[in-house]
């Protein structure tokens, strides 16, 4: 045997035992069966915690800060479908079907026009959107309830709504700040007049008021003039459409379907049609017999998922 060889071999350190070897072996496979079983414990809990405790995700609209946007038409939603745990949390056995891609224009104002009075440049008046897609439309009127669980809800379960808000009450307590913490989630915020009259009891003047009064401070808030206006009650005339156009109103958004506090009620038929508006209030358990605002938005969607509908945004259509 060459000297390098032998010098090369007596330089290796000497080879443990075959016994040694599998004990060591067998070790190893133990620390890997435990780092495995540690891991899969962790993510055990990452998931229990997601469902429950986690805070919830940002809700500012991609590209938003909280504060107040350039315009008052609601910030574009968020496109990711809620998970599954916010749905059960909520109360509803499974997430509402996400909408189909909305349309390229807006197919409610373009069929709407003649609705309003003949030459006068009048918005039109709008009941349902048409479309074939089996979607509604939630909105929500008034504004003198601020339930902040309702925050909550509308972050986690990404419900898109439009709010018609009425000045004289969505001003007291938290005040439109609480409004502004909705819209930021990408729901709009529309025109419900000043003091919620029935407007066909006013003079032309008087109703211009109302109505252009609270675009003018909606305007200020929000950069500027909202496109969407609600009489109350539903009434309305021509000198109200006449002065809701010249307060720059695009449409005027009338209902199919109102919440009740466990379901709903229809304008026809007994039963959601495509494209259906759907009338409700913030409204809290002095209003509501007990039930809560968030209790009452849970059994209308239950309701809708029942007849087969998933929500889309008005303001995508109108």
């Amino acid at each position: 045997m060459s000297s390098s060889i032998w010098k090369s071999r007596q330089s290796q350190p000497p080879r443990p035992s075959r016994q040694r070897r599998r004990s060591r072996n067998a070790r190893r496979s133990r620390a890997g069966l435990l780092v495995a079983a540690l891991l899969a414990v962790a993510g055990l809990l990452a998931g229990c915690s997601s469902d429950a405790s986690a805070p919830p995700a940002s809700s500012g609209a991609p590209g938003k800060g909280k504060g107040h946007t350039s315009s008052s038409a609601a910030p574009s939603g968020p496109s990711a479908p809620a998970d599954d745990g916010a749905y059960r949390r909520w109360g509803l056995d499974k997430p509402l079907a996400p909408p189909p891609a909305p349309p390229a224009g807006r197919p409610a104002a373009e069929e709407g026009k003649g609705g309003g009075t003949a030459g006068t440049g009048a918005p039109p008046v709008i009941r349902r959107v048409p479309t074939q897609d089996k979607v509604v439309f939630i909105t929500i009127d008034d504004g003198a309830e601020k339930d902040p669980e309702f925050v909550r809800m509308a972050r986690e379960l990404k419900l898109p709504f439009t709010m018609f808000l009425t000045d004289s009450v969505a001003r007291t307590g938290r005040g439109y700040g609480y409004f502004d913490e909705l819209r930021t989630l990408g729901n709009g915020v529309q025109n419900h007049t000043l003091t919620h009259p029935n407007l066909r009891t006013l003079s032309a003047d008087a109703q211009r008021h109302e109505i252009c009064g609270q675009q003018d401070q909606l305007a200020k808030r929000y950069g500027s003039r909202p496109p969407l206006f609600r009489p109350p009650y539903g009434n309305y005339d021509d000198r109200t459409l006449a002065a809701a156009g010249s307060c720059g109103v695009r449409a005027v958004v009338l209902w199919e379907a109102t919440m009740q506090i466990n379901d709903m009620r229809y304008a026809e038929g007994d039963g959601l049609r495509p494209g259906d508006i759907i009338l409700a209030h913030f409204r809290g358990p002095a209003e509501l017999k007990g039930t809560t605002m968030t209790r009452m938005v849970v059994n209308m969607l239950r309701s809708i998922q029942r007849q087969g509908y998933t929500v889309a945004r008005l303001e995508d259509y109108v």
